[in-house]
């Protein structure tokens, strides 16, 4: 399974959506939205923003589900 680069924020505030490239090897805790300018961080349970207000997971979530899906 590839793992995909990309994924599309959307601030819960403002509704602003933006596309990001994202980091292979670490989680993003803090984005600071262009539009309205909030700190955004985690939901509880998430390891990152991506895996929040994205719609793609970040990418060592993404070799996780890869890895368990394998394992299955």
């Amino acid at each position: 399974m590839k793992t995909v680069s990309r994924s599309t924020i959307t601030c819960p505030h403002c509704s602003y959506q933006k596309i990001e490239t994202m980091p292979t090897n670490a989680c993003l805790y803090f984005y600071i939205c262009e539009n309205c300018k909030i700190s955004l961080k985690p939901k509880l349970g998430n390891c990152c923003v991506f895996c929040s207000y994205g719609d793609v997971p970040c990418p060592p979530i993404q070799k996780k589900r890869a890895i368990d899906i394998d394992s299955d």
